[in-house]
């Protein structure tokens, strides 16, 4: 579709393939549904450490752990774009607690929005005010969970009227039915569970063998599936240690025909059709911080019962009989919730139903036509009274190398972000 003369320049800061990275992965996703339209111009600043793209949509990149190049990004977005969406997750940005993004949100003049990936409940005092001056200082802050509303006004200090709730996009494909796809996967006749995305210890995947391994006596015919590679960011530090270990435990407990391990970057197209073969997707995560988990939004958008630990997300997708909730590093509660599906064929089927119908809400084309809707609000909406670019600053020296940014102003020299948030007590956060 060709663009007219009323589309408008908006972008993206986040990471982006080829990074392998779930919030690149999530960014890809929203930009292509976005680029649908005729309504608005998707560019991405891409945060970066030794990363090459070769995507179009890549117009400027922020190298992460260089202070000075979060000044150099906020000057180039005031000139070279209408809007910023700021895709936010601690680690992805320099500095303690990736507070560098301060240093960026204080020198823009156009207005922004925060979509949080991460909000703990329980912050280090740096993790509070890093979330909290990016909430006061950006035009709307998006979460996809309901149940971080009152985490970000209590805990953080954002105002509720800034808040808006958008959920995890999920693709739409047209696939075959599941038993076809297990004849051409090699699983005819297999109860099928799968977990996917990038391993780590975090995943609690340990549990899910160990769950795998009680059930099957029962059912012989059952297979799990451990989709993915090891998470980058994990095997730097410790190579392949938490897979093998993974392996070591199936063979222990005889369940090694019954759990197989795909070590492979899955695309979206394998992982739809393994999810869609799959009679129930599994997430023994460890850490009840989970505030939004992709892998589990994309089994909820295919219609699927998830078994899960009970973290924050899990609750809130899988209540009212869309999924089953075990105890956190439990195996005999995960089995329990294994047999209960396996156990009910019928009511397999009617959880499924409950939850592809929520799914369906959650498809890339409704959720970017909420996005759109919400940049729409904000490019329309007139500019705050005395909106001007900081006067304090100071000349930063040039990076070697950098050409894309030049003229760059820098701000004051000062240690750590101003702790200008009032403090709140904390709460628990309220879930569904």
């Amino acid at each position: 579709m060709e663009r007219t003369n009323q589309t408008r320049t908006m972008t993206f800061l986040s990471t982006y393939p080829p990074r392998v990275c779930g919030l690149a992965t999530f960014t890809e996703d929203l930009v292509n549904e976005i680029d649908k339209t005729a309504l608005f111009r998707s560019n991405v600043i891409a945060v970066t450490n030794t990363e090459k793209y070769e995507d179009l949509r890549v117009v400027a990149n922020l190298t992460q752990h260089d202070r000075a190049s979060y000044f150099q990004t906020a000057r180039w977005a005031n000139t070279n774009t209408k809007l910023l969406i700021i895709e936010h997750e601690y680690g992805i940005f320099g500095g303690e607690s990736g507070e560098y993004i301060i240093d960026l949100a204080k020198n823009l003049t156009i207005p922004f929005i925060v979509t949080t990936h991460t909000v703990l409940m329980d912050p280090s005092p740096k993790q509070r005010v890093v979330l909290g001056e990016l909430g006061r200082l950006s035009a709307m802050v998006v979460t996809m969970a309901q149940s971080a509303v009152p985490l970000l006004t209590h805990t953080y200090g954002i105002e509720p009227n800034k808040i808006a709730v958008i959920p995890h996009g999920v693709p739409s494909l047209q696939v075959k039915p599941r038993e076809e796809i297990k004849v051409s996967h090699g699983l005819a006749n297999k109860q099928v569970i799968s977990s996917f995305g990038l391993l780590s210890p975090a995943k609690g995947l340990e549990y899910g063998i160990e769950a795998v391994a009680k059930v099957v006596p029962e059912y012989e015919n059952l297979v799990y599936l451990i989709l993915g590679k090891t998470h980058p960011c994990v095997k730097e530090l410790y190579g392949e240690s938490y897979r093998e270990s993974l392996t070591a435990l199936a063979e222990n407990l005889g369940v090694k025909d019954n759990v197989r391990f795909i070590d492979k970057y899955l695309t979206k197209e394998e992982v739809i059709t393994y999810l869609h073969l799959s009679d129930i997707y599994m997430t023994p995560y460890l850490s009840k911080e989970q505030a939004v988990s992709g892998t589990l939004a994309y089994a909820v958008g295919c219609g699927r019962i998830v078994v899960s630990t009970p973290y924050r997300y899990a609750q809130e997708l899988l209540g009212g009989g869309r999924g089953m909730l075990a105890e956190f590093r439990d195996s005999e509660s995960l089995a329990s919730c294994i047999r209960g599906v396996l156990d009910n064929p019928s009511q397999k089927r009617e959880m499924e139903m409950r939850t592809l119908a929520v799914g369906q809400e959650m498809i890339w084309a409704n959720v970017a036509g909420r996005y759109i809707k919400l940049f729409t609000n904000i490019m329309e909406a007139p500019p705050p009274k005395g909106m001007q670019l900081f006067t304090n600053m100071i000349e930063r020296p040039q990076p070697k190398g950098m050409q894309l940014f030049t003229g760059i102003m820098g701000a004051p020299q000062q240690k750590g972000v101003p702790a200008n948030i009032i403090e709140v007590p904390k709460q628990k956060a309220l879930v569904e």
